[in-house]
């Protein structure tokens, strides 16, 4: 049998096997050589709305994908483990993946401050994207999650995290002396340098304590979210960076997918090839749902009587001359977090982004 006639006959093959199953044509099957489905128990941080949405819609789409070769079980919040045993969880084989806030991960690894967003860091999804994909992030992240008996799949956008008031907040100024809820750590340290008192609390304890009056000011995460919490009957303002800039303090809010090492090595190579390309479809549908599921909501504060206020560019300038220093502090924690920070600042002081000047690092040091 020739060659041409080999190929005629492998092509007659595809072409009969197309029309049965086109339906799994979107992504690739790869047969395992066990023949034998496997099944990951996957939780996000997500309790509810257009974020859990998405994610589970997603999740219910491997196993078509993989023409039953995997396939995903999903759980929301807390289904079954608490958001900051996720990590554990996973090590522990009680979960096979995670979809958490990357924020979550600084408590077993100090360096994941600096893999995901920080006050007026990386400001778009797409340079974040470039720092993991481009730059060497994703092989640093996978180092240091490896350690961890963990894989880091890839990031996940979500989107901007934004402030909610009773009080106008039309300068930074403004924040001087007000009660204000925040995440901790860097966050926590620019805002307490421009005045504010700062507070930690959980996600559940912000409407309660804007309505008691506990506090006057508070951060969490995006319209869609704040509004179905509330927020717009026990706060008159939301304030946000200039046009464009929606927030100068966590602008990107990322989350991952991240896999227990057993469950990543028990994949085929093709397979991982899949989670990871995966992993990328779920980045671009989480994100634009979630945007669209903001767009709704800021309809609904104005109708609320919600004012909206922004801070003005000098506003950034000056956040910016205090944030500095403290990157540089949290950076030189561990030599990790050093070598992250610097690709980021080398990225933020080029050409393409500017967003840091040689004039605002003069006199600070990394410990690389």
């Amino acid at each position: 049998m020739n060659q041409l006639t080999t190929r005629r006959q492998a092509l007659r093959k595809i072409a009969g096997a197309g029309a049965a199953g086109a339906a799994t044509l979107a992504a690739p099957h790869v047969a395992s050589a066990q023949g034998q489905p496997t099944t990951w128990k996957i939780q996000t941080s997500w309790p509810g709305g257009a974020g859990l949405q998405v994610f589970k819609d997603w999740c219910a789409g491997i196993e078509e994908k993989t023409g039953g070769e995997l396939a995903f079980q999903p759980f929301g919040a807390n289904d079954v483990v608490g958001d900051f045993q996720l990590y554990d969880a996973v090590k522990n084989g009680v979960l096979d993946a995670v979809n958490p806030f990357t924020i979550y991960a600084q408590g077993i690894i100090p360096a994941a401050t600096f893999l995901t967003s920080y006050p007026l860091a990386l400001r778009n999804p797409h340079e974040w994207d470039v720092f993991f994909y481009a730059l060497g992030g994703l092989e640093i992240a996978r180092e240091l999650y490896a350690a961890q008996n963990m894989m880091f799949v890839g990031p996940v956008h979500h989107g901007p995290n934004i402030i909610h008031s009773k009080v106008p907040i039309r300068s930074v100024d403004d924040f001087r002396g007000r009660k204000m809820r925040l995440p901790g750590g860097m966050v926590a340290e620019v805002f307490t340098e421009i005045g504010a008192e700062t507070t930690v609390l959980p996600g559940s304890e912000i409407f309660p304590a804007l309505e008691k009056g506990t506090i006057d000011v508070a951060d969490y995460v995006g319209p869609a979210v704040n509004y179905a919490l509330g927020f717009s009957q026990v706060t008159k303002y939301i304030s946000m960076g200039p046009p464009g800039f929606m927030s100068l303090y966590q602008p990107v809010d990322l989350m991952d997918i991240t896999v227990g090492m057993d469950a990543w090595n028990a994949l085929s190579p093709a397979m991982k090839q899949f989670v990871e390309m995966e992993t990328h479809v779920y980045s671009d549908m989480h994100h634009a749902a979630i945007q669209k599921a903001d767009q709704e909501a800021w309809a609904k504060f104005e109708a609320d009587g919600t004012e909206i206020t922004r801070l003005s560019q000098d506003d950034v300038e000056l956040m910016t001359e205090v944030a500095v220093p403290i990157w540089f502090n949290y950076a030189n924690r561990d030599k990790d977090s050093a070598r992250l920070f610097k690709i980021q600042l080398d990225y933020m002081m080029s050409g393409s982004l500017g967003y840091v000047t040689p004039e605002q690092v003069e006199g600070l040091e990394l410990n690389l």
